[in-house]
Formats: structure tokens, sequence, C-alpha cells
């Protein structure tokens, strides 16, 4: 970790106490199960022993009929030995008449009581063997294995076998060694591969502990306005996809700082020329530089000029109307190619000061319900458009078409210079001027097709460019012939 400021350290130790409480918990099980199978094998094995001598001491009585005979003597002594076991054996009555006790001088390795066993064990043995961990009869420091059982002694003529009782002691030292072997084993594996799962954790950690801090390094200099740099996407372990976005964000931030620089120099400059003339005019009528024969022409150039700050606002009000969803369409039943006609009716000087050919507005009548004012100036944009960059002796061509599923589509297309490929995506954007038109238009501030798209929308329709570069430009206008009903 880079400082503890980093989120991923907090992490990093919740990850380093859930790993070790893991493999703590792992480990009790592990040692419990594997302590529990290993008791009980340790058990079973005592068991078999015990039930084989138990064997050969029916057959060596069934021969003898005598419980302390040499063979007798000798086996007990054997698999005492080399077993490392107490055997005793008790008659009926609980006395014992078997054990180690004749050739096993230590005290110590003897149990307590062993020269008989109560009633109540009688009777629990009776009912069921015993083999489990006993601690009474030797040393509660010293626990030992036992097996208690009956069993019956018969000789060759006798009628009624003899019930015996057995109780097999033996070490079990070997179980707490196997406990602790494992215990120690699993303790050396943990360390070793918990220290190295946390290393690659952490080595991970870091590496998005770094990628944080670049985060936030650059998104502070995003903060601060500055969009030279961006955020890495490539980074292993993280998500691009929040980088990508943040990116994005940036990007359109950047744009549209851009763009806002744009149109306040453009407003600014658009503003001053209009208002440093009528201010020029106005002062030269008042001073008198202005001679009063001349005055009235002169007031026509402040009247042109207050038209033009005029639609200037007026475009920059309804932008805002747009985007504040405060403008409400007037529908109607209106005939386009009427607009169209009267719309183009408008720019009559142009198009003759241009030499232009119009094709396409003798066209059948075609109506829709739309709001005529708002659809005008959506025509009016871009035939304006068309008759300022198309080429001189160029052709206009208008197009109407209604298709089977009710959309009327108003086609408006120039000859000339065309759109770039990437021109194209960008053309409806706000302030948005084409290389070439900043050249041819330079009153303009790019807001006149934005509007349009926005009043196209409005009508629940689309507008579309197609655009072949050094051919043709054509806009298309697409709106339903019946406006959608407002559920409600």
């Amino acid at each position: 970790m880079k400082g503890k400021k980093s989120s991923y350290y907090k992490l990093f130790i919740f990850i380093v106490f859930i790993v070790l409480s893991i493999n703590i918990l792992v480990g009790v099980i592990l040692i419990t199960v594997s302590s529990s199978v290993y008791k009980s094998t340790k058990l079973d094995e005592l068991q078999s022993i015990g039930d084989l001598f138990i064997n050969c001491m029916q057959d060596d009585y069934a021969e003898t009929r005598d419980t302390r005979s040499a063979m007798t003597k000798n086996l007990h002594k054997k698999f005492s030995t080399k077993y490392h076991l107490m055997i005793y054996i008790y008659d009926e009555n609980g006395n014992c008449v078997l054990s180690d006790a004749d050739y096993n001088p230590d005290p110590k390795k003897v149990v307590k009581n062993s020269d008989r066993i109560s009633a109540a064990e009688i009777n629990s043995l009776n009912e069921k063997d015993y083999l489990g961990i006993e601690t009474k009869s030797i040393s509660a420091n010293e626990p030992y294995m036992l097996y208690g059982t009956f069993f019956f002694l018969k000789g060759e003529n006798d009628l009624i076998p003899t019930r015996m009782f057995a109780k097999i002691y033996g070490k079990s030292n070997s179980i707490d060694d196997f406990s602790i072997k494992i215990a120690l084993f699993y303790t050396i594996f943990c360390i070793f591969s918990v220290t190295g799962q946390l290393l690659i954790i952490k080595r991970r950690l870091n590496k998005l502990s770094a990628y944080e801090n670049e985060f936030r390094r650059i998104s502070e200099m995003y903060a601060k306005r500055d969009f030279s740099e961006h955020i890495p996407t490539n980074v292993p372990y993280t998500t691009p996809e929040i980088a990508d976005y943040v990116n994005a964000v940036a990007a359109d931030v950047a744009k549209s700082e851009e763009t806002s620089k744009t149109f306040i120099a453009n407003v600014s400059h658009e503003l001053r020329t209009p208002i440093t003339t009528i201010g020029g005019f106005v002062d030269g009528i008042l001073d008198g530089t202005i001679p009063k024969t001349r005055q009235n022409e002169y007031l026509v150039l402040v009247s042109k000029e207050i038209k033009r700050l005029r639609i200037l606002i007026s475009s920059m009000l309804n932008m805002s109307r747009f985007e504040t969803g405060t403008l409400r369409p007037n529908f109607r039943d209106v005939n386009l190619t009427e607009i169209v006609i009267q719309t183009v009716l408008m720019f009559e000087k142009k198009i003759e000061d241009k030499n232009l050919e119009v094709e396409g507005l003798g066209s059948d009548r075609m109506s829709a319900e739309v709001d005529p004012d708002l659809i005008q100036q959506v025509v009016y944009n871009l035939v304006e458009n068309a008759v300022k960059f198309i080429n001189t002796g160029g052709t206009l061509s208008f197009r109407f078409e209604r298709s089977i599923n009710g959309i009327c589509t108003i086609g408006i297309k120039n000859t000339g210079e065309g759109l770039k490929n990437d021109e194209i995506s960008q053309v409806f954007d706000r302030f948005y001027k084409t290389d070439s038109s900043r050249g041819k238009d330079t009153t303009g501030l790019g807001l006149g097709l934005a509007i349009s798209r926005k009043i196209v929308h409005l009508h629940h329709g689309h507008i579309v460019v197609k655009s072949v570069y050094g051919e043709y430009t054509e806009f298309l206008i697409q709106i339903p012939e019946k406006q959608p009903k407002k559920k409600g």
C-alpha cells in the first residue's frame, strides 16, 4: 500500500482478517477431523488386538479349562509386551483372574483397584462394550485407551459356558502426538500459504491503489478545467467502463467549454457589430454629422441591424426554451407544400443573384398535423443554409413524399461542395461550423440546425442529412402525419 489514505488499505486489512479467519477455521476443522479419525483407527486397532487375545484364550481354555494356564499367561505377556497393553481378565463375580501384575513390578503401570470390577461395571459391560479414552483408573495426566467387553469360556465337557469380562488398556500418547504433528504441519503450511496469498493480494492492491491515486490526480485536473490527460483504461483488475465514462464526461465538458468560448466570441462579435453600427449612425444623426437628407437612409440601416439583433436574441431564447422544455407546439393540420413555397419566396432575390435552378415545388399538396410557425422556422433554416452554400448556377431541389405508415418527408437538396464524413456527424451540434462554412458564413452562430433538430423532435419526427463531398447535400425532414395522442 502507498499509504493509509488509499481506500484499498482498509480492504487489505479486511482481507488479512478474512484469510486468517478462514485458515484458522479450516485448521481447527482439519486437526479435529484428522485427530478423530486417527483416534477411531487406534481404538479399532485396540479392539481387534483385544478380540484376538480373547479368541486365543478361549481356544486354550477349551483344552485346559484353566484361565491361568501357562499358555494363557505366555500369550498374555506377549500381547502386553508387543502391543504395550495392560490386559485384565475378570470372572463373572468381578474378581481378577489374569493381569500383568505378576511380571510388571512398576506400580505406576498397574491399574488402580484392578483386583476386581464393580457390579455397576459388570452391568454396563453386559449391556454393551466400552471403547474409548479412560482416565479414572490410571492417571488423568496420562489417559489410556480402554476396550471393555464380556465373553464366554467353555471347556470341552462344560454344559454351561462361563461368563468372563475383559478390560484392555492401551497408551493414547500416539493420538496426542499425531494431533501435535498435524497441528504443527498445518501451522507451517498455513504460514507459507497465507504469506504467499497476502503477498499476491498486496501486489494487486498496490496496483489498484496506484491506479486510484492516478484516477484522483487526473480527476483533480478535470475539476480545475485541465483536460490535457485521460484516465488510463488498460489497468488490470479494474473496470475500464468507469474510466471510459469519466473520460467521456471530461471530453464533453472540454468540448462544451471550447464551444462556449467560441459562442461567447461569436455572440460578442455579433452584438458588437450591430450595436457599434447603430450607435455610430444614431450619434451621427444627433450631432449632425449625417445630413437630414440622408437620415432616412441610415435609419433603414439601423432598422436592419436591430432585426439582426432580434433574430440573434430570439435564436438563443428558443434554444433555452427547448432545453428547459417550456416550448409547447400548437399542432393543427397544415399544408406543408405551401409552407415550403412561401419560405422559398423569401429568398427570391438571393436565388436570382446566384442564378439558381429550383426544382420540385410543383408537387401535389401534402398536409400534416404540425405547428406551422415552428415548421416554417425549420424550413427557413434549411433553405437559408442551402442558398448560402450552393454553388453559383447550381440546383436547389425539393421533394415531398408520404409513406404507407403515415410519415411525411420533406427533402431539401442543394448542389455544391457538400459535407465530409466527419462533418456529417457534427452538423446538428450547437455552435458547430464546418471548416469551409467559417469563411462563407461569417454572421451565423451555428444554432440554426441545432434548433431545427429540436423542433422536429418536438413533432415526434427525425431530421437526417445525406451528402456526397463535392457533389451535394440533402436534408430530410420526417414527421408523422398525425401526432400521437397524449395518454391520460
